[in-house]
Formats: structure tokens, sequence, C-alpha cells
């Protein structure tokens, strides 16, 4: 069962509209093809009973009522009548599953307590609702009073309940506990049915999933993406995996669908998915090392039974400064490029120096790297920009320091300007008038990064120039937005010195021309 819009609303600050309960539910139970659905606890508000009466009126359309299920309280017949009114066909009664939960909060004998769970059941029975049990506390009852937990399954194993749920409500259970209690209640009631509610208090949800179905439990509870109170509750993804790979059970589940319902409730609830979350998050299969991405080149040497495929997902290999030329060859085969090994070389090289600056590489940064890397050859270069210093001041106007190199000479000018960008270039033209050279007019200036915005390494700035009546554009590529213009700049002062000293500079013009048309 998957109580993700019960239990799981409760995790703090989650609260679904009565429309997004219902695309949950749906996605649930025809998609995912979970088995049963909890999905309100009785009483809650009146939006809690306009989200049941959507979902019960589309399960009764698609005869699925008894499996959609709601929380409900023994309080005489008011959670029952809440249940039935909004449509309700199956009621999860919360009882005592612990002398001292009973004896403190509701202060009633074991006798008591259990004459008011048979009324209710009699009472559901007119009214055409199945009732199940939760032994609220269950786990603390095993711990401190195994007894009345007996007394009360003994005493109602023969009404006409269908499950009986044992939570471990406050997530203290180890595995070998686990195994011990469920073991017991298995051995000592094997007609019964039981289904095994965890929480997650000390990450041991899972693992107690996997221990509570080897001691005979049938039925065990889950959430999307692990939401719930406190630590939240046992993922409905690892969950599924560890049945499927672990144990060799079958659920009927469909693990395509676990990442769409995944990313949805990560929408509704506002909750983010911890990037290294088993199957459902960000990084999971995505291989940073560049041996690991040569392994998976040999005969997939890196991988395991948790196939992203499985999960409508795929692998991707990370980039960065453990990146290899491996690494490189599998984010190339996502774009159907082929380079050679000195180009492969010289890309893995630009996006190790990335990696060192901290930078995030993405693979859609790689057709910006390969551009930059392959279409700028600095071997040539004439001039260069050796040193500059730029400064950003409250009430100041921004100030730039700038020294190049012509030909094995430096030359060093200050200058303001509007913008650094701006102040970089006036610090430039002095320079270039005390020479006697001209530069040519910047005509536009435009700034990218690559596509989906997820990248923090690199920002992409393509300047047009016009210089003689002649345009032509240069671009530059880096972490920053100004050091990235400042590239392209250099790339403009060699071009412009090709011309004036004849050397190739025609030809510059022409291939920067081609190089930036399709960018």
């Amino acid at each position: 069962m998957d109580t993700t819009l019960r239990d799981g609303e409760q995790t703090q600050g989650v609260s679904y509209t009565p429309l997004e309960k219902l695309h949950i539910a749906t996605l649930l139970l025809k998609d995912v093809r979970v088995d049963r659905i909890e999905i309100a606890s009785a009483r809650v508000s009146s939006g809690e009973f306009e989200a049941l009466r959507k979902i019960t009126e589309w399960a009764r359309q698609n005869n699925l009522q008894r499996r959609v299920e709601v929380l409900g309280f023994v309080d005489g017949e008011v959670s029952l009548n809440w249940i039935h009114n909004a449509g309700g066909k199956v009621d999860n009664l919360l009882c005592k599953g612990s002398l001292r939960h009973l004896e403190k909060q509701l202060r009633k004998t074991p006798e008591q307590h259990v004459a008011d769970i048979k009324w209710i059941i009699r009472r559901a029975e007119e009214l055409d609702i199945h009732v199940n049990i939760y032994l609220e506390d269950w786990s603390n009852g095993m711990k401190n009073s195994p007894d009345y937990v007996f007394y009360m399954v003994d005493s109602l194993r023969n009404e006409n309940i269908r499950r009986f749920m044992l939570p471990d409500t406050l997530g203290i259970l180890s595995p070998d506990e686990t195994y011990e209690f469920c073991s017991k209640m298995t051995e000592r009631y094997p007609d019964l049915h039981f289904d095994f509610h965890p929480h997650n208090d000390y990450d041991l949800a899972v693992s107690n999933i996997y221990y509570a179905v080897k001691a005979g439990i049938r039925g065990i509870h889950t959430t999307v993406n692990g939401l719930g109170e406190r630590a939240g509750n046992a993922p409905l993804s690892s969950v599924i995996g560890v049945l499927h790979d672990q144990m060799q059970i079958e659920t009927g589940v469909d693990e395509y669908q676990i990442t769409k319902v995944s990313k949805i409730v990560e929408t509704f609830s506002g909750i983010r998915i911890p990037v290294n979350k088993p199957i459902i998050g960000e990084n999971v299969f995505t291989q940073t090392s560049g041996v690991h991405a040569d392994g998976d080149s040999k005969d997939n040497l890196y991988y395991n039974n948790l196939l992203p495929e499985r999960f409508g997902r795929k692998r991707k290999y990370a980039l960065g400064k453990q990146s290899g030329k491996a690494t490189i060859k599998k984010n190339l085969e996502e774009f159907g490029l082929d380079l050679s090994p000195e180009s492969i070389a010289k890309v893995t090289q630009r996006v190790i120096e990335l990696g060192d600056k901290k930078e995030n590489v993405t693979t859609e940064d790689l057709p910006f790297i390969i551009s930059d890397v392959l279409g700028n050859d600095r071997a040539s270069y004439r001039i260069f920009i050796k040193n500059y210093s730029l400064s950003l001041s409250y009430g100041l106007k921004p100030f730039a320091s700038v020294q190049i190199e012509i030909e094995g000479k430096l030359y060093q000018e200050t200058s303001s300007g509007d913008g650094q960008y701006d102040a970089f270039m006036k610090a430039l033209r002095i320079i270039y008038d005390k020479l006697g050279k001209e530069l040519p007019v910047l005509t536009d200036y435009e700034v990218s990064i690559p596509p989906g915005g997820k990248t923090d390494a690199l920002v992409e700035t393509i300047i047009t120039w016009n210089y003689r009546g002649r345009e032509f554009r240069t671009k530059g590529l880096d972490a920053d937005q100004t050091e990235s213009a400042i590239k392209a700049t250099e790339r403009m002062l060699n071009i412009i010195e090709g011309l004036n000293g004849n050397r190739n500079g025609n030809n510059e013009i022409k291939k920067i021309g081609e190089v930036t048309a399709g960018v």
C-alpha cells in the first residue's frame, strides 16, 4: 500500500489540493499500479473531504473503490460517517498497539478498547465499509507489552477485519527486532494477513521492510520519495528495487513509471528529491570517474542490476576534473559527434581545467567547449592580454587596469567606464591610440549559456565588430561573463592585427563568420 496522500502529507509544509491528490492517486493506481492507496485522514478538513470525494468518484467509475483507503479513528461512528458520506469503502481503523498508548492517551482498559473497536466493525458492515486495523505503536508494544498486543489480536482475529497493520510508529526498530517481532506475529497467527508500516527515523525503513517480508509479512507500506513525518517513511522506489532484485519478489508495480510519479510528487509537495537518493535522485545513474566510464566502454564493467532504463532514465557521465577521455567519448555520443584523439585530448584538458575551478560542467556545455577549444588556436596569436584587474565599488565607476603584449612588448593602461567591460575596452583603446592603431567598433554583444539553464560553469559571449566597413564576430567561453568577453576581445585583436599585417586577416574574418554562423 502507498500512503503518500495520507502519511506522506504529514511531512512538514506539505499540503495537496484536491486536484493534486486526484492526479497522484490516478498515477499510483493506473500507471505505477500499486495495490492500494491510503489517501486521507477522517475529519481533518473540508478540503480533505473534497479530495476524498473526488478520488472515490473516480475510483467508482474505474471499479477501484476497494483499493482506496482512509484512516479512521475509534470515535463511535463519527469517522465512519465521514468516510461513508465521501464515498469511501475502506476504513483503516487506528487502534492502540501498545499498553502505554492505551492507558496514557485513551485512558481505557484493553477490554473497553476492544469493545469500542467491535462496535465500529459492526457499524462498518452496515455501511458496506471494509475495515483494516492499525495497531499504532505496535513496535513499542512488542518491546514493552507483548501480552497486550497478543490480547488485542486474539480478541479481534475472528472479526471481519481484512488486514492487521503493524506500524513502527516511531521508527525505533532494528532489522533484527523487525524480523523477531514480525515472526512472532506470523507464526502465532498464520491465517491472518499482516502489513508492516515502517518509519525512517534511524534510516532503516527499507532494511526493516526486507526483514519483515522475510518473516512472512504479506503487505508493506511506502510513500513516494519517502515523504512522511519526521524522517519520513520507506520510499516506494527503493522498496521496489529491493523486492524485485534482492528478494526476487514480483509486485505488479511498473518500475518505468516510478520516476514520473516521483517528479510529480516533488513538484506538488515542494520537497526536493536528494540528488543521491537511490533510483530517483538526479545523480544516481551518473558516473563521475573517468576510470568508470572506461570500464563501461569495455563490457559494462561498472553496471549493476539497477539499470536506469528500467526506471525511465538514462546513464550519464559527469564532466569535471576527474573526467578522462572515455568520459568525453561517452558524452560525445549523446550529440553524435566523433572527434580525433588529439581533439578529444584538448577537450578533456579544458573540462579538467573548469573542474579545477569547482565549476559544474554539464553535457549541454560540451558543444560550447568543443567550439571554443577547437576553433580558438592561441598558438597563432601575435597579441596577448597578459594581465588585467577589474574593480567594482559602490558609488564609484568601475575601474580597469590592462596589460597586453604585442610582438613581445608589454603595454599597460588604466581607465574607468560605465561597466567593467567598458572600462576594460577604454583602457585598451588608450593603448591602441598611443600606438596609432585602430580598433573596430563593437556593434552587438550577446551572452548565452548552454540550453537547460543547469550549468554554472560556462558563459559564451559573442561580440559583433565592424572594422573599416567589414563586420565579423568573435566569441569567448568562460565561467565568468566578463572574462568570456575579454577572450572574445583577444581573438578580435589578433584578427585585425592579421589584417593590418596582411597575415591571413581576410581568411580569419571568413573563418570566424563560418564558425559563429551556427551559434
